[in-house]
């Protein structure tokens, strides 16, 4: 993705329904740091729920991450990790439609603007599929999920 002319990272989780879990907008390069900090990000998202099995592409970045994350305690020891290149195909074939909705706006200027915009779309993408786990199909409550993470205050009704 490129933002003020320059390419930058964009780490996306799903889980294996393709539920967008979370995503981070780096532009640090694919090193094992960022791979780690981002990881805890949906780790932490998933806390109830600890993976099985954690699919990456075939960085070689992400099985030290992933090994320090277990020796930190955050990933259970019998967690495996698997790059096998078509168990990636959920997470590719989500980000794919995430370009084409990108695509439009051809790149974006600041870090900030990219990571709210990517934001939007996601949460648009997760009311639309239904993967709204926090609400109810009705679009009080969808409104209710919105302001919730963009931080936006309520007015009561």
């Amino acid at each position: 993705m490129k933002v003020g002319g320059k390419w930058k990272y964009l780490f996306r989780a799903v889980d294996k329904h393709g539920r967008l879990i979370d995503f981070m907008l780096s532009d640090r390069r694919r090193n094992t740091r960022t791979a780690r900090r981002f990881l805890r990000k949906p780790l932490t998202t998933m806390l109830p729920w600890p993976p099985s099995s954690i699919t990456t592409d075939q960085l070689g970045s992400c099985p030290k991450a992933i090994s320090r994350l277990q020796r930190e305690g955050k990933v259970l020891d019998s967690t495996k990790h698997r790059t096998c290149k078509y168990l990636n195909n959920i997470i590719e074939a989500d980000h794919g439609a995430l370009k084409r909705a990108v695509r439009p706006a051809r790149g974006f200027q600041t870090m900030n603007t990219a990571a709210a915009t990517i934001k939007g779309f996601e949460v648009m993408r997760m009311i639309r599929r239904g993967h709204c786990l926090t609400c109810e199909p009705h679009f009080k409550d969808e409104v209710r999920f919105v302001n919730k993470l963009f931080d936006v205050f309520t007015i009561a009704a």
